[in-house]
């Protein structure tokens, strides 16, 4: 079911996307950092699940860009903000540069996957084969670098905090 808001004179305006609204609630009741985060994961794993039951080339393109705007944002609050402030509470630099190499190859892989259409030779494979780099990653940091910020002296409320803010501003801007 679509929502729709009401503008002052009482008339419905466009239906907010869910997108959106989604985004709004997160920085209304911001958790802490490891939650938003294995929430993105979560969602990003729905995503590539459901993309591997799609046939319909709309579709597939459609689900392949909510996919790459996802770890588009998510990798860049991570670098911009979770990183650097694990990098200086937890003492595994090579924890962390090896997920900054993964995102790295993540976004190139994104990249290929936006310069191109569903239907095109290798979409799929493309599409699938971030989705492993993906859960590579993801098993990395709620397996091993997650519990080590959990142990350190980070104030992970206040890092999802600022996570949650900076994310809702990347969501809107993606929006325009």
């Amino acid at each position: 079911m679509t929502t729709t808001t009401k503008t002052t004179k009482g008339k419905a305006s466009a239906p907010a996307s869910k997108t959106a609204r989604k985004t709004a609630r997160a920085a209304s009741k911001p958790s802490d950092a490891i939650k938003l985060l294995k929430d993105d994961h979560k969602e990003v794993k729905d995503f590539f699940k459901k993309y591997e039951t799609l046939e319909d080339d709309a579709e597939k393109q459609a689900l392949a860009d909510k996919i790459c705007l996802a770890l588009i944002v998510h990798a860049q609050i991570e670098e911009e903000i979770y990183y650097p402030a694990t990098r200086e509470a937890i003492d595994d630099d090579d924890l962390l540069d090896e997920a900054e190499v993964e995102h790295a190859s993540a976004k190139q892989l994104i990249a290929e996957i936006q310069a191109m259409k569903a239907g095109d030779r290798l979409f799929d494979a493309k599409v699938t084969v971030l989705g492993e780099y993906i859960n590579h990653h993801v098993e990395e940091e709620e397996g091993e670098m997650f519990p080590e910020s959990k142990d350190s002296d980070l104030d992970l409320q206040k890092l999802g905090e600022q996570l949650a803010a900076r994310k809702a501003e990347l969501m809107a801007q993606a929006s325009k």
